[in-house]
């Protein structure tokens, strides 16, 4: 599966869905942002990826697109997966760079990892950290990063 709105209608080329979108908010007169980011969940020994591009709307709300995407017998640790989720955002992000600059818009990339040590999940900051302000990306982790921690979070439950 590729692609597509929360509601399900498929979206078959993100980056034109992305700038067509961008398109109609600046027209419709809304302020807007972007939010990119990963979640994952393990069942039994296939992870389930959804990585999310959140529209924010200023003071109007927002919406989704959605990928997700299953791996059969995934054998990544903890924190392998985290970087996983982190490789999966830069991936999306990185080619709607030329996009966002042109039309101005902020972006930010979320990392669904707790600051807190003592979660698990922490393993992986500084790493993520790293990867994304590397790459020249804003930065969010939880509980800041929303785009991953709910977005995508409830795509892959």
């Amino acid at each position: 599966m590729g692609w597509r709105k929360l509601s399900g209608e498929p979206l078959p080329d993100i980056l034109e869905a992305v700038e067509n979108t961008i398109l109609r908010e600046i027209a419709d007169g809304n302020e807007i942002s972007i939010c990119i980011g990963t979640d994952s969940q393990m069942h039994a020994a296939t992870a389930e990826f959804a990585t999310v591009v959140v529209f924010l709307r200023k003071k109007r709300g927002g919406f989704i697109y959605v990928l997700k995407e299953d791996i059969s017998f995934y054998k990544g640790s903890l924190k392998q997966r985290m970087m996983d989720e982190v490789s999966r955002s830069i991936a999306v992000a990185y080619p709607l760079c030329p996009i966002l600059e042109r039309y101005d818009i902020p972006m930010e990339v979320h990392a669904d990892i707790n600051t807190d040590p003592h979660f698990d999940s922490n393993i992986a900051l500084k790493e993520a950290m790293g990867y994304i302000l590397g790459m020249g990306f804003q930065f969010k982790a939880k509980p800041d990063a929303f785009a991953s921690s709910n977005c995508a979070n409830k795509v892959v439950q």
